[in-house]
């Protein structure tokens, strides 16, 4: 059956098909224009476990999202399909988190790599199985995106998207990372994890091709971090959450701040997406919530405001998303992923 043949069989206003793809679509990877890469990684998380479930969690929620958006007309037909979560990727997940989690404990206890032969192990173990979850990422997208696909990349944790960065920056000459989060995930190999979680965008900015990085509710960041963006000569530049919240006390609407961001931005971006850039209580099990954050409809309006300004998503992640004992964050999530994967589509003009 064609793509068409099957737009011309699909009710979008029926019961989610859980027989078929994300969101009960029924288009696989080939007939889609966005096509999403889930990834169960969490290996170097250092405070909550659990977004390694995110992807698996997200896809059984995405049956309860209706299709219908009021901005764009029949979104659905788009075509989003969601790749099978790798066994293979789950499995190396667990048992180096439970190495992981050994190292964190033992360098709470005040034990250091340089002393501890078991940590040096350990170290350099995750640092190399890290390096080839990388390559994986890089070698999946560079296939779709030969092909004209749009990425999402849904984690697991933050540190999940360096490989489509690093197949991007093999595509486009030069691009933003527009950064929402709680955090600056400027540390340089925290914890001594060169591709920790906490480490994105620092690993980000020795991608040449990333011209800038535009990072927007940051709320939790150490000095390092803070001296980075200062000295950045403008590479690096931060919308702080208490900057963005005293504005608005002081009547500034959500509307002009975005007008802001986006001065900021060139005409190529990508979406880095941590799902605790949210107010914690759409994320409450999220790997490491922070108070404050953004309202489901604020982000939402930042992005339809880039997308009305003409400028394009090039392709974006979504990550920390953790289940928790219920589907709340899940839910949250698979209604964030279904309105962005649209709005980059429409930036990208499909």
């Amino acid at each position: 059956m064609s793509k068409q043949d099957k737009i011309n069989n699909f009710d979008p206003n029926a019961l989610g098909d859980a027989n078929n793809n994300i969101y009960g679509l029924p288009f696989n990877t080939d007939e889609a224009e966005v096509v999403i890469i889930p990834v169960p990684w969490e290996v170097t998380v250092s405070y909550r476990a659990g977004t390694a479930l995110g992807p698996q969690a997200v896809f059984d929620s995405s049956f309860q999202v209706d299709l219908f958006d009021p901005k764009i007309a029949d979104a659905w037909k788009i075509g989003i399909a969601m790749e099978p979560v790798s066994d293979d990727i789950s499995s190396k997940n667990e048992s180096l988190r439970r190495k992981s989690e050994l190292y964190i404990s033992l360098l709470e206890e005040g034990e250091t790599p340089e002393t501890n032969s078991k940590m040096e192990d350990i170290r350099t173990a995750v640092n190399a199985e890290c390096l080839k979850m990388n390559n994986w990422v890089k070698t999946k997208a560079l296939a779709y995106l030969d092909r004209n696909k749009i990425i999402a990349l849904l984690g697991g944790d933050h540190s999940t998207p360096l490989g489509l960065m690093q197949a991007l920056a093999q595509k486009h000459d030069s691009f933003a990372v527009l950064h929402i989060d709680a955090h600056a995930d400027l540390r340089d190999a925290y914890e001594g994890f060169e591709y920790s979680h906490a480490s994105i965008m620092f690993n980000a900015v020795k991608i040449p091709q990333i011209s800038k990085i535009v990072q927007v509710g940051i709320r939790d960041f150490c000095e390092f971090e803070y001296n980075l963006i200062k000295n950045s000569n403008g590479r690096i530049v931060t919308f702080f959450d208490r900057d963005i919240k005293n504005k608005q006390y002081d009547g500034a609407s959500w509307s002009s701040i975005c007008n802001d961001i986006i001065v900021e931005l060139p005409q190529d971006i990508y979406l880095s997406f941590d799902i605790d850039g949210l107010d914690p209580k759409l994320c409450p099990n999220t790997g490491t919530p922070v108070a404050g954050g953004f309202e489901f409809e604020q982000i939402l309006m930042l992005i339809e405001k880039i997308v009305e300004s003409g400028k394009r998503i090039i392709a974006f992640d979504l990550n920390e998303i953790a289940p928790g004992g219920d589907e709340w964050d899940a839910n949250v999530g698979a209604r964030l992923l279904y309105r962005i994967a649209n709005l980059a589509a429409k930036s990208n003009g499909k």
